[in-house]
């Protein structure tokens, strides 16, 4: 029992990497826009994300290391420096994404201009993080993730049509706009396959003192955390497709995306969704900078960890400040973050190249993982995340600026 009381790090991770600005944007996108059409990228991106968070877990739990800190040590500092730098820029502009999710929850609420956010938003995340131990950020952001159900309860409340839910399990081609469609279904996969999430599991559990006996814990965990980013996600595009695509809603700002919840909550439903955006991205911002600062303190052989005192190890929280101070100034000089959003997922997409090839590699070493090493499930879904994340990697960019970008 107490080490399924670690099912937190699985919803933390799931609300932090996978519920978070860009999953409620492209899920909602793709909703208002093509009804149930895209539920099928949600499940594939789902499938793949459980097996990957379970290599991930598994390989800090039986190692007791990181995954950046693997990385570096087995394969070598300089061939994992390009990829460090390139993940380095694209979770930035992440971070940027989720500060500006927050920053946008707030408008909602007061009516403030977004930007007014920045600064105060910055401050407290760093307080939370400089204040607060691992164990802390885990429980407590898991349990407030908890009010996103709210889209679960509206999505059912509206009577979905089940055949039509079922038929956009099955890939389907666009009666219109196909550069649109294709876009939103990259920035989707972009957003569920998010890189620093598998880096941020990794060190949550060495965190949390995983070992090999919890190899077993890890699997139940890591479908279980990600299906529940899955579920709030899927509810997200059904509840869009209901209220948004009627009205002719597109779904390409922010506050039209606020209307979601009105006809299932008439009084609560604005409140619900600005808390809703403002947590799971108060929960993403927090697993982004805490992931820059593991992968930064891991890939120099640094000193790390949440639940250490900051004086002992200032080169860490370091970081994260810095972090979280440069990804809020591009919230502050008033970037649109519905665009910001679409062009970070396009950019995470085009990245997993540099995730998925040293993964592969690390988690095929039986010297390193012995009888835990990857079998012939574990290794065909990396090598079908591999090729996609080629694949995404040429077409991602291009489409989120010709089709994507809402």
């Amino acid at each position: 029992m107490k080490k399924w009381m670690q099912l937190a790090l699985g919803i933390l991770t799931s609300i932090g990497g996978f519920l978070d600005m860009g999953a409620l944007a492209t899920s909602a996108q793709a909703g208002a826009n093509y009804r149930y059409q895209l539920l099928w990228a949600i499940a594939f991106s789902t499938l793949l994300v459980v097996f990957l968070v379970e290599m991930s877990g598994r390989f800090a739990a039986v190692t007791r290391k990181a995954l950046p800190d693997a990385i570096r040590e087995h394969l070598g500092f300089t061939v994992w420096l390009v990829p460090f730098l390139v993940l380095t820029i694209a979770q930035l502009l992440v971070l940027g994404t989720e500060i500006g999710g927050i920053c946008l929850a707030l408008h909602l609420v007061t009516g403030l201009p977004t930007p007014v956010w920045a600064l105060p938003v910055a401050v407290l995340l760093w307080l939370f993080l400089w204040r607060s131990t691992f164990s802390t950020i885990e429980h407590s952001t898991s349990l407030l993730g908890l009010i996103t159900l709210a889209f679960v309860v509206a999505a059912i409340s509206h009577h979905p049509p089940v055949r039509e839910i079922a038929a956009g399990l099955v890939p389907s081609l666009p009666a219109q706009e196909p550069l649109k469609y294709w876009g939103i279904a990259v920035s989707i996969v972009g957003a569920v396959l998010s890189p620093y999430l598998f880096y941020f599991y990794s060190s949550g559990t060495v965190e949390d003192g995983w070992d090999r006996s919890y190899v077993g814990v890890n699997r139940g965990i890591s479908a279980i955390g990600m299906s529940f980013g899955s579920a709030v996600a899927v509810a997200c595009l059904i509840v869009a497709a209901l209220v948004l695509a009627p009205r002719g809603i597109a779904m390409d700002d922010y506050h039209q995306a606020a209307m979601m919840l009105t006809d299932a909550f008439p009084f609560w439903g604005f409140l619900l969704f600005a808390l809703g955006l403002g947590i799971a991205c108060l929960a993403a911002a927090l697993e982004v900078a805490l992931s820059l600062a593991y992968a930064t303190a891991q890939t120099f052989g640094w000193t790390w960890g949440e639940s250490l005192d900051p004086r002992k190890d200032a080169r860490f929280s370091l970081v994260y400040t810095a972090a979280i101070l440069l990804s809020s100034l591009i919230i502050l000089v008033g970037v649109n973050p519905l665009k910001l959003t679409i062009l970070a997922m396009a950019v995470e997409a085009a990245v997993l190249p540099f995730v998925a090839l040293p993964f592969l590699l690390l988690m095929n070493d039986r010297k390193l993982l012995k009888e835990h090493a990857n079998g012939w499930i574990s290794n065909t879904i990396a090598v079908v995340v591999l090729l996609l994340s080629l694949v995404l990697t040429v077409v991602s960019i291009p489409l989120a600026f010709l089709g994507g970008g809402g």
